[in-house]
């Protein structure tokens, strides 16, 4: 019994090692030469967020451009709202620093804040336990307490409370879309995105063409006068004024309609997307393995490129480039380094 028992683990074994040396990555054969314009920035990117990236000499990154802001030391980038960049630490401390001046807003909140944003002297926070709330930003007054779930497993892309004129639209981390008048301090809607029970909270919202476009890491919704939902695994997604652009975790880049109707899907077998760029002409994705994926907006055509970068970096999508570590990847040839 015991022999059998060792040539079980030894088999076992054996099938960890082989598939381990055997990982299937991407490969393309039609790679057209090196993507020469890659250049190096001042400092690295230890942090981001969907809208921010925080640097080693704790200034923080918003679109191509460094902030006059600098981060306090153990805190960390939570987001860009309403001229703010929040901030916060392990403890519950959340600070909004002023960008066009050097004032600094302090909340004491004593539990651990996954997301937060504001806008006017409305502050709405996410908790790590999935509790919500709202509070004055001056004052740090509670003005509405909310319950929540959170998932076994959160996925890092954790997505920041959106205002909407009078109304927070509160993006879970139990996947879900929670609706709250911020004049009235009340709940209005709940809206179910997905419900696994690993990794289910939001992990992208934006709008397009009056939908509420809403992701976890397996569905898509799009929420205006109906909802249309899609399962789908994002990595990565973005949109001009018309496409939603997404690139999946089975090596696919899909263009769809506001309504989530399929309009073009190409496959890169075993690609694994870092980082996804729309512009008024192309289509760029990041592949892990050292690839810059050029795309024409239809998906019908797209060269692919050598680039050298770490692909254990933190990869930030700016204006017209993607910063990865302490480098900076311009999407346009002739695009100027600043």
């Amino acid at each position: 019994m015991k022999l059998f028992s060792l040539s079980v683990v030894s088999m076992l074994f054996l099938l960890i090692v082989t598939g381990c040396s055997t990982k299937e990555v991407f490969e393309p054969e039609n790679v057209i030469g090196d993507w020469d314009n890659v250049h190096s920035i001042d400092a690295e990117i230890v942090d981001k967020t969907a809208d921010v990236a925080l640097l080693d000499d704790q200034k923080v990154l918003s679109g191509n451009d460094e902030l006059n802001v600098t981060i306090e030391e153990g805190f960390r980038v939570v987001g860009k709202s309403s001229g703010y960049i929040a901030a916060t630490d392990i403890e519950g401390h959340l600070k909004f620093y002023d960008i066009g001046s050097s004032k600094v807003h302090s909340l004491d909140l004593k539990k651990t804040v996954a997301a937060a944003s504001t806008d006017g002297d409305v502050v709405a926070v996410i908790f790590a336990n999935g509790k919500m709330g709202l509070y004055e930003l001056k004052t740090g007054k509670l003005l509405l307490k909310l319950e929540g779930g959170t998932s076994i497993a959160v996925d890092a892309r954790i997505v920041n409370p959106y205002f909407m004129n009078d109304l927070v639209l509160f993006l879970t981390l139990d996947g879900k879309v929670v609706i709250v008048n911020k004049n009235k301090k009340k709940k209005l809607r709940t809206i179910i995105v997905s419900a696994t029970e690993y990794f289910n909270n939001v992990i992208y919202f934006d709008i397009l063409q009056d939908k509420l476009i809403v992701a976890t890491a397996t569905k898509v919704l799009s929420f205006g006068t109906s909802e249309q939902r899609m399962e789908l695994e994002a990595r990565n997604i973005t949109h001009d004024t018309k496409i939603l652009y997404v690139a999946t975790k089975q090596g696919d880049i899909v263009a769809l309609t506001p309504n989530l109707k399929i309009v073009k899907k190409v496959h890169f077998p075993f690609a694994h997307f870092l980082a996804l760029k729309v512009d008024d002409k192309k289509v760029y994705a990041l592949e892990k393995e050292g690839y810059l994926i050029e795309l024409s907006k239809d998906l019908l055509t797209y060269d692919i490129y050598d680039v050298d970068f770490s692909d254990d970096a933190y990869v930030y999508a700016g204006k017209d480039r993607f910063f990865v570590g302490d480098e900076a990847i311009l999407l346009k040839k002739d695009a100027l380094t600043k």
